[in-house]
């Protein structure tokens, strides 16, 4: 996450999102001591799942991660994960609009 500059990826289960891990999940597991080289991802990561469909308006997105106390949420095109798009994300697409 750190060399790839990303505060959250998509847990999946043959292709399917099943969760999300994000930076905090991460700070957490080592918080409980998780041994980094055996802890599982899914361990950690928040399974209480928001999507948003591909195309979906942004402000529709924004306004749902908000209500959710979020700041990722994964991006699916049919049944596929094709992103995740963070508040930081969405707060650029209203700066530079």
């Amino acid at each position: 996450m750190t060399a790839d500059h990303v505060g959250a990826l998509a847990v999946l289960d043959n292709d399917r999102v099943i969760g999300i891990i994000s930076e905090r999940d991460v700070v957490r597991a080592i918080a409980e001591q998780a041994d980094p080289r055996e802890a599982k991802a899914t361990s950690f990561a928040s399974h209480k799942l928001e999507t948003a469909s591909f195309g979906e308006d942004t402000r529709d997105a924004a306004r749902r991660m908000l209500d959710a106390g979020i700041r990722h949420l994964p991006v699916k095109q049919g049944h596929n994960v094709v992103g995740v798009i963070s508040m930081r994300d969405l707060l650029a697409v209203e700066t530079w609009l």
